[in-house]
């Protein structure tokens, strides 16, 4: 048996593979075509085993279409916006975009001496201008179709470096800013959003696809669609305060017993009592250092705070308290 080198051999290879365009789709083709699409990494550096954990997988399956005579689209590219590109670039005192194309540069050689069957001629760089552009093309589509639009909503938020963060820049159970380990808050901002609400009956229909049962679970659940009722419920002894409730089971709210905002809602300031504020704010300031997976687990013990307040119940006009629960999202129904 003839001793394999790698070096050698993968090599040889690779340079016949890119001489022929054995992966250069043809776009024109009669054959059958698929699509091939991984994430595309972010330029950190350097490669690490994770990368290529998740791209072995659609590569072999890309290799076993292509095998069988179909023409396969596998483009590749590189998602280079965030702020670990602009952390960087503070720390070793250099532009953004040098060291951001810089690391492109290295982990492009990286991934091609892997012998992926990438097409390279089409790669993509999300931070390129010829890229962008047509982000905000869709971007203003959707604009004109009244599909984006703007509206408050929590977000994590780190008052030291005074920015956003995503998940996974907030670290722990304490919720420390990645960047310089200050407490993360959830705050109230003005940001975009998309209407995919508008597609959920389309997004909700699964027939004709092939999905696993635990993905069109996590598709459902990702929807969030509930079925419910909206109602007021005035204050007591505040008649010109109210706020709206949802929920998805109208035939009990005869005997309901209390009711619940979130700690978001803009009404708490406003109808907690003296006596019970430095309890309330206490509770809201804790819980608005969790993301809603942390406030909505189930392995999380359910609790709340008194506002001291009572609101009249429209069934049968008893006051009913008006307690505060992080396990109520503002995001969700209408945050009561």
């Amino acid at each position: 048996m003839t001793e394999y080198f790698p070096v050698e051999i993968e090599a040889k290879w690779q340079k016949q593979w890119e001489e022929k365009g054995s992966f250069e789709p043809n776009l024109e083709s009669d054959k059958p075509r698929y699509y091939m699409l991984t994430m595309l990494p972010y330029p950190s550096g350097d490669l690490h085993i994770g990368h290529w954990y998740a791209m072995a997988p659609s590569d072999t399956y890309a290799r076993f279409l292509k095998m069988k005579g179909n023409e396969v689209f596998f483009p590749m590219g590189f998602d280079a916006f965030g702020l670990p590109a602009e952390n960087a670039a503070i720390k070793n005192n250099i532009h953004p975009k040098d060291w951001t194309y810089k690391n492109i540069e290295r982990m492009r050689l990286q991934l091609r001496s892997m012998g992926n069957m990438f097409a390279w001629k089409n790669e993509v760089v999300s931070c390129d201008p010829e890229y962008y552009k047509w982000s905000q093309w869709f971007f203003l589509r959707m604009l004109e179709m009244d599909l984006a639009y703007r509206e408050f909503s929590p977000v994590d938020f780190c008052n030291h470096c005074q920015t956003t963060l995503a998940r996974e820049q907030v670290w722990g159970d304490e919720r420390l800013c990645e960047r310089c380990g200050n407490h993360v808050i959830r705050k109230e901002l003005n940001q975009w959003k998309l209407r995919i609400t508008k597609y959920a009956d389309e997004l909700l229909d699964f027939s004709g696809l092939e999905w696993p049962e635990r993905v069109r679970l996590m598709q459902t659940n990702w929807i969030g669609r509930s079925k419910g009722v909206e109602f007021d419920l005035k204050m007591d002894l505040q008649e010109d305060l109210k706020f709206r409730v949802f929920t998805t089971r109208p035939d009990t709210v005869f005997g309901m017993t209390f009711c619940v905002l979130a700690p978001e809602h803009e009404l708490v300031e406003q109808i907690v009592t003296e006596d019970q504020k430095k309890k309330v704010l206490n509770y809201c300031e804790s819980a608005l250092r969790k993301d809603e997976i942390e406030r909505m687990s189930d392995s999380q013990e359910k609790d709340g705070v008194f506002t001291g307040a009572y609101a009249i119940n429209p069934m049968n006009g008893e006051r009913v308290p008006v307690w505060v629960a992080e396990y109520v999202l503002a995001t969700y129904g209408t945050g009561a």
